[in-house]
């Protein structure tokens, strides 16, 4: 199979096991949101350490990320804000409002882009504003049909936007900054699901076997699909990941309405539409943004012959910036640089 073909494959497995994840959340509503949470994030460190022992990648990278605060931070914020994230969908799936998680992971590009124009600066085609304005007046549509505001969706949809605007600043693969990423909510975790043992009102050993074992197997629930994406997008174009990772958001929208049996009125059928708009402008405009792209590269560029002077001129620049890149010294890597976010979805580890 040709890479690109097993990167699509990979993706879309991802998004897949993502979306059937709001089907198996619901099977441990004898635990609270919170238990739920910090078990998934105890286990993810040990599926974690399952991953990198079977792919051979030991842990010698490991003490100098710990010992640099630079790169430690970013992916100590990255943690939280997946937490929170990770939280938002526990809750609403638990309490079957899975159509509200499905509608936070429609409006996550339209975040994205949000995110890229307040804190990044960066300018947004006229399509680009068409889909976010579409994205705006879904969300008031149901607010007002409903009478309160989908708070859930919003929270969801912010937070993965933010985290993966702070993921632009780690340097580390997809395996390692995970890995790190649980190792920071370990302790935490770990520490709360004492306390509810030592309270009395842990769920995890005193329900079922089988209920334990599904806690346990949240770890691995959350772990594999985040590395069959971070497999994929080294494999295909972040084009083809925006189109896939509707997959899940879908999946969750017919797991909420057909299964869950969630009321569709009219308000939420018109808001889904409007998002549902939104996203074919957005990828649109996605895809015509890439031809556009792969058609200037793929021009023969004539700039006719330099002159010697100008030769010069950028062979000193080029060993000015090199002996600059090496001042910078240690293990520490350097910031890497800025991916714009509107030019489409996110790269982060997608939380579900």
């Amino acid at each position: 199979m040709p890479e690109s073909n097993r990167g699509v494959a990979l993706g879309a497995l991802a998004f897949l096991l993502w979306g059937i994840a709001a089907l198996y959340w619901p099977l441990l509503s004898a635990a609270e949101p919170s238990e739920i949470l910090a078990h998934r994030m105890v286990w993810s460190l040990l599926a974690m350490c399952v991953f990198l022992f079977l792919a051979r990648r030991g842990w010698s990278w490991l003490p100098a990320v710990v010992r640099s605060p630079r790169r430690l931070l970013p992916v100590a914020a990255a943690a939280v804000l997946i937490s929170l994230n990770w939280w938002g969908f526990i809750f609403s799936v638990s309490i079957e409002q899975t159509l509200q998680a499905s509608l936070a992971y429609f409006i996550n590009p339209l975040m994205s882009v949000c995110l890229g124009v307040v804190f990044f600066s960066e300018r947004l085609r006229a399509a680009q504003w068409v889909a976010v304005g579409l994205g705006t007046l879904a969300v008031l549509v149901m607010a007002v049909g409903y009478g309160v505001t989908p708070w859930l969706s919003l929270l969801m949809a912010s937070s993965f936007a933010a985290y993966g605007a702070v993921k632009k600043y780690v340097d580390l693969d997809g395996m390692q900054s995970l890995t790190v990423e649980t190792l920071v909510m370990f302790l935490p975790a770990l520490g709360f699901v004492v306390y509810l043992e030592a309270a009395g009102s842990s769920s995890a050993f005193s329900v079922s076997p089988a209920h334990t074992a599904l806690l346990v197997g949240g770890g691995f629930v959350t772990a594999l699909p985040l590395l069959l994406f971070g497999m994929a997008t080294r494999k295909v174009p972040l084009s083809v990941i925006g189109m896939l990772q509707y997959i899940a958001p879908s999946i969750m929208f017919f797991v909420g309405w057909l299964v869950q049996d969630e009321e569709m009125p009219l308000a939420r059928w018109l808001g889904f539409s409007l998002v549902w708009l939104a996203l074919c402008v957005f990828a649109f405009d996605q895809v015509r943004g890439a031809r556009s792209r792969r058609a200037s590269r793929a021009r023969p560029r004539d700039d006719g012959p330099l002159e010697a002077a100008e030769m010069t001129g950028t062979a000193e620049s080029a060993g000015a910036g090199e002996s600059a890149g090496a001042g910078d010294g240690g293990s520490e890597a350097r910031t890497p640089p800025r991916r714009p976010l509107s030019e489409g979805p996110a790269r982060p580890d997608p939380a579900d």
